[in-house]
């Protein structure tokens, strides 16, 4: 128990160097880019308008928006350094050495049973990563002395074992071994690194090759974004298991949509009511405390029993996603309006239906509209999970069937259109928060 506590913690320190490493790079081009700007911009005056004039912006929306040339800048260099990660064709020139694929060679001695030595050589081709219409190599079938040469065919960034026992004349004999790699004497369990790669002799005496990986990423864990976007072409003309590629994308956007208009057609109402009164927040606030901690795929088994496997298990694991949320944003909008206002209309003789119409409404639209964002992006984060249930269609269903074919290229394409559309929804829920809200952030 103790040692993997330890195992967890450490690793745990290795993702805060990796991510901070990560982070350290992004901020570093982010501050470059920042410098090049103003430098650029020195001569003009940037900072005309109302929000220029405040001696203090920060926690004021009305003075401080998002930078575009940073947005712009921003999304770049995540390109860039996926392909500086992926040794991507786009680039220009290598910043990054990548993996070596093509053809080498290395010569062994080995020592036969009777003491005698002779050489053989190993022609090596190395494939590219998932092309499986390279031409073969073919051995020599004439060799002067009772080492054989030989060829190895290998994938990029594999290992492929090299059995010269079985290969050479007196192999299975005993006493037989290989001794030398390119001149270099090697031992069981060594390495001797040779052209375009190394050679490690196991302990039963075979030679294990293995191409040189370099530091790039390999295309089964990160493919390099010409790739993803060929696939893309092919996705989008031909589809993904009979089903086209924005046949899926319409039917996930479907099920979000409606399982978040659930979410907002109960979750608003009841979040008024548990701000307005104390004996519906009494009796809501536990049930609503506790299943808001609940991530929403722990919910998957009981949607299968209750639910089945059709459409409403989707849209409902979707309306939960989207509830809690609602029901905590409306609560919060209500409980934070400022008492102030509310006396300011009582004084001038509102009624109670005028109050929540004329003030509470108006003042908990912010909130409720936060809150709508989060919920959205909640939803389109509980899409995937929520095709787990059998579902045939859905853009989660894609990416959940390319993964167990270790189709990285398709997962990152359904990942990036989850994320475009959600963005896409976002920018007008912001559009229609500026239009109907004009007031948020202004007091």
């Amino acid at each position: 128990m103790l040692q993997e506590l330890l195992d967890v913690i450490v690793t745990t320190l290795w993702m805060i160097v990796g991510i901070s490493a990560i982070f350290g790079i992004f901020l570093a081009v982010s501050g470059l880019v920042y410098f090049v700007w103003n430098f650029i911009n020195s001569k003009k005056d940037q900072f005309r308008g109302y929000g220029s004039l405040k001696t203090v912006t920060f926690g004021d929306e009305s003075s401080v928006s998002a930078n575009r040339v940073a947005s712009i800048s921003g999304v770049i260099t995540v390109f860039l350094i996926w392909m500086i990660a992926t040794g991507s064709n786009l680039l220009p020139f290598k910043i990054l050495p990548v993996a070596f694929v093509g053809d080498t060679q290395f010569e062994y001695t080995a020592t036969n049973a009777a003491g005698d030595t002779d050489k053989a050589t190993v022609k090596v081709r190395v494939t590219p990563f998932g092309n499986s219409d390279t031409e073969k190599l073919v051995a020599p079938e004439t060799s002067d002395g009772f080492a054989k040469d030989d060829v190895v065919m290998v994938a990029e960034r594999r290992a492929k074992l090299l059995r010269a026992q079985r290969n050479d004349d007196g192999g299975a004999e005993e006493g037989f071994r290989v001794t030398e790699i390119n001149g270099q004497p090697i031992e069981p369990n060594q390495i001797v690194q040779v052209d375009n790669g190394s050679v490690l002799m196991t302990g039963a005496g075979s030679l294990q090759v293995r191409p040189y990986t370099g530091p790039t990423m390999e295309a089964l864990y990160l493919p390099p974004p010409e790739q993803v976007w060929d696939r893309f072409l092919q996705l989008n003309s031909e589809g993904y298991q009979g089903v086209g590629l924005w046949e899926n994308v319409m039917w996930s956007l479907i099920r979000v949509v409606l399982g978040f208009f659930l979410g907002c057609l109960f979750g608003i109402p009841l979040g008024f009511a548990m701000g307005l009164n104390s004996w519906l927040r009494g009796w809501f606030d536990p049930i609503v405390e506790f299943m808001r901690p609940v991530p929403p795929l722990a919910l998957i088994p009981l949607v299968i029993i209750w639910f089945g496997i059709g459409e409403q298990g989707k849209v409902s694991l979707l309306f939960l996603a989207a509830l809690w949320i609602m029901i905590i944003g409306a609560r919060a909008g209500v409980s934070g309006v400022n008492i102030s206002k509310v006396h300011a209309a009582y004084s001038l003789g509102a009624t109670k239906t005028q109050l929540l119409s004329k003030v509470i409404l108006p003042n908990s639209l912010p909130e409720i509209f936060t809150a709508a964002r989060v919920a959205m992006g909640v939803c389109w984060g509980t899409v995937v999970a929520a095709e787990l249930v059998a579902a045939e269609k859905g853009a989660g269903k894609m990416i959940i069937a390319a993964s167990k074919f270790q189709l990285t290229d398709i997962v990152i394409i359904g990942i990036i259109i989850i994320g475009v559309i959600g963005f896409g929804i976002d920018v007008l829920m912001r559009m229609a928060e500026n239009k109907l809200v004009p007031w948020k952030g202004r007091g």
